[in-house]
């Protein structure tokens, strides 16, 4: 069973940066895709992204595209997602979430282990 905790989240300006760190233990969270999600007050939550267990390739939300990169760090046995440029709209609940899966998948039900989440707020 594998445990994942998210750090990092916290109140940011628009235009700010925060970076999100996802923690695995339990399990080498490189053998398992790994993906971010949000979910935003009476919203549903969503695929923001998304890195191969091999961390060859990685998948984003449109609207993250250029402001959002995910990464591995092997040896930490984590998964991050620095955030940049930050708007209003990315406030959120971020979950990270690991699933057996060879490709990125994008739809939460396809990930098996899931994070408690960490609030990122966006002010103006």
């Amino acid at each position: 069973q594998v445990q994942l905790v998210e750090s990092g989240g916290g109140l940011v300006q628009a235009g700010g940066s925060l970076r999100l760190s996802c923690a695995a233990s339990g399990g080498i969270l490189s053998d398992y895709a790994t993906g971010w999600f949000r979910q935003a007050p009476g919203k549903e939550r969503e695929f923001v992204a998304g890195i191969r267990w091999s961390g060859g390739s990685a998948s984003y939300e449109d609207s993250v595209k250029g402001r959002f990169t995910i990464s591995r760090d092997n040896a930490k046995n984590t998964v991050s997602l620095q955030m940049n440029s930050l708007k209003l709209e990315d406030t959120a609940v971020y979950y990270c979430a690991a699933g057996r899966d060879s490709g990125i998948p994008r739809y939460n039900v396809r990930y098996d282990f899931w994070g408690q989440g960490t609030q990122v707020t966006v002010s103006s």
